[in-house]
């Protein structure tokens, strides 16, 4: 058997480990909310992430979960034909200053206790830097204008790194995974990948990115159309459609995704780029969609419509476009809030609280013996 039908082997077998929640766990943790102080319902959303979290763990979500989020870096070919307002030196740049401690999901990783962890799949430069979990696939993808982005295996090696990741997490405790990328020209390979899995027109899909004027953003438009129309990549073969419009970050994360499913972990996925590899994820896997938890909704034309396709409502909305896993690092706080409102808020029996409904129900119980 090939190197490349023993990974293709080994990612079925992670799949195969993936299974729908918990149905018991959930009805407990819903019975339990029903009988906290205060309205039933009324903590909205919450009560639902509680519910999940539960399906995910097998029993109530555990209070000050160790937290990890994995920033997947990669360069990517695409940027030659002009399609971001930044070079992609700046990927290397900013991965030195995730390690530095000085990036935005650094400040918000500090506040919420998460832990950050950087992992080279594909930097065009080797910069080797200390801090850096090094799986190298490649100096980045190609120009998916003209090549395919990545070989199969290439992709295939990439999906892998992640699911290795989310199970080097689970070996050391962690319990809640985030995705999160820094990578030049990630939005154009997105943009690519979701216009072809979903089948939304690319002006729909293909948005700004770092702030290109409408000129450009007409011309990246044009570039990812024409991508496809050479391509043709079968939606129904996700792996097939990472490797020829894709990006080795993408296909890390959803790898990462894969994994943590398999090891019964909820994946707090980021913005645009992260919810494109939890699209291919699906794609691969369609229970590992529990296990998603949707952080926010970006400002990226593209990410609502992928949201809609993916049945996944986001739980902030505060314009948001950075990338990093900023936006799923601060949605942990909610994953917190969660856990904790289910583990340590009082019942009405507990906090002797007259309970509404038990009231009525006595009532009409009275009612009903004195007729």
């Amino acid at each position: 058997m090939s190197e490349h039908a023993q990974m293709e082997q080994k990612l079925h077998k992670v799949v195969e480990k993936v299974k729908p929640l918990d149905e018991k766990a959930m009805e407990k943790t819903r019975a339990r909310m029903d009988i906290l102080t205060k309205p039933q319902g009324s903590l909205g959303r919450l009560e639902d992430l509680a519910i999940q979290l539960a399906g995910i763990s097998g029993d109530f979500f555990p209070v000050g979960s160790r937290k990890r989020v994995v920033v997947m870096a990669a360069d990517h070919g695409i940027t030659e034909e002009g399609i971001s307002a930044y070079p992609s030196e700046v990927t290397a740049q900013m991965v030195a200053n995730f390690t530095g401690g000085g990036a935005a999901i650094n400040v918000f990783g500090r506040q919420g206790d998460v832990e950050v962890e950087v992992v080279d799949v594909g930097i065009k430069v080797d910069s080797n830097l200390p801090g850096v979990k090094r799986v190298r696939v490649k100096a980045g993808s190609d120009n998916f204008r003209r090549w395919p982005a990545m070989s199969r295996r290439e992709a295939l090696e990439a999906i892998m790194a992640g699911v290795e990741c989310a199970r080097e997490a689970s070996t050391d405790g962690v319990k809640v995974l985030a995705t999160g990328e820094m990578g030049i020209g990630n939005t154009t390979a997105s943009s690519a990948v979701m216009a072809a899995i979903s089948g939304y027109e690319t002006s729909l899909v293909v948005g700004r990115g770092t702030g290109l004027d409408d000129e450009k953003l007409l011309y990246k438009q044009k570039v990812v159309s024409e991508a496809l129309e050479m391509h043709k990549p079968d939606p129904e073969d996700p792996l097939g459609v990472l490797s020829l419009v894709g990006g080795l970050e993408i296909a890390a994360l959803a790898g990462l995704i894969i994994g943590a499913a398999s090891r019964k972990i909820p994946v707090v996925v980021d913005g645009f780029i992260s919810s494109t590899a939890a699209l291919a994820a699906v794609k691969m896997c369609p229970d590992a969609w529990h296990y998603l938890i949707p952080s926010h909704l970006s400002a990226e034309s593209g990410h609502a419509l992928l949201m809609d396709y993916l049945n996944l409502k986001p739980y902030i909305h505060m314009g948001m476009r950075l990338g990093e896993g900023t936006g799923a690092v601060l949605a942990m706080h909610l994953l917190e809030a969660a856990a904790r409102v289910t583990l340590e808020m009082a019942t009405f029996e507990d906090a002797r609280v007259s309970n509404k409904e038990e009231k009525r129900e006595a009532g009409s119980e009275t009612k009903g013996a004195e007729q």
